[in-house]
């Protein structure tokens, strides 16, 4: 049964404190030297891990190195660069469309503003946000299945949804935070607080944590 408790913003805020001093390396996890390489990777991560994808991209990247370079791809080169990834013939798709509409239209670089990113294929509002905050320093919390689950099972917020954890979450967390606070979470979510047998014995926020109470939220 879903739990009724709740916890107070003093809670949730000092739970975050507790987690960035828990994680102070907390960043991303993905392998890449520039935007059009962060892209892409984000867009491969979709259902898979950031381990498979960074295995792949050390290749992709030396073969592909630029949007030109895979735009004039042909596409069954790209799925078997990248066929070891889930959902890989859809994603081969998005790159090179993606690839062709950042050669074409923003002189192949990769755009800085949450519109023109979410008008590239295979690029929603969780990627858009990784991009923005990744590199280029705009502030976004992008929620993931991880993001989404911790938040929820620690009690920082009470949703159904990304979109609406993501909105309770830039409430609660100031905005000079937001992107520190993505990858805390994701660091929490994968390491303490695993969709399975989560690690309630190490978790550095049991005694506030709603989940570590034995209030699981139903779902969750």
């Amino acid at each position: 049964m879903k739990s009724k408790m709740k916890l107070t913003k003093k809670e949730k805020l000092e739970a975050l404190d507790i987690l960035f001093d828990y994680f102070p390396d907390a960043g991303p996890e993905l392998n890449f030297t520039n935007e059009y390489e962060l892209l892409v990777a984000v867009m491969l991560s979709a259902q898979t891990t950031d381990v498979r994808v960074n295995i792949v991209t050390k290749d992709l990247f030396k073969k592909y190195p630029t949007p030109e370079s895979i735009m004039d791809a042909d596409i069954k080169d790209i799925e078997n660069e990248i066929k070891s990834i889930g959902l890989y013939r859809n994603k081969a798709k998005n790159l090179k469309k993606m690839a062709q509409i950042l050669v074409e239209k923003f002189d192949s670089k990769v755009p800085s503003n949450r519109k023109d990113l979410e008008s590239l294929p295979g690029v929603g509002r969780k990627t858009a946000n990784v991009v923005l905050s990744t590199a280029f320093g705009i502030p976004a919390i992008a929620v993931d299945t991880h993001v989404h689950r911790t938040a929820n099972r620690i009690g920082l917020v009470d949703t159904t949804n990304v979109l609406d954890t993501e909105k309770e979450l830039m409430k609660l967390i100031p905005k000079e935070k937001w992107t520190k606070a993505h990858h805390v979470l994701i660091f929490y979510g994968r390491r303490i607080s695993t969709a399975r047998n989560p690690n309630i014995e190490d978790d550095p926020i049991k005694h506030i944590s709603l989940h570590c109470r034995g209030y699981i939220a139903e779902g969750i």
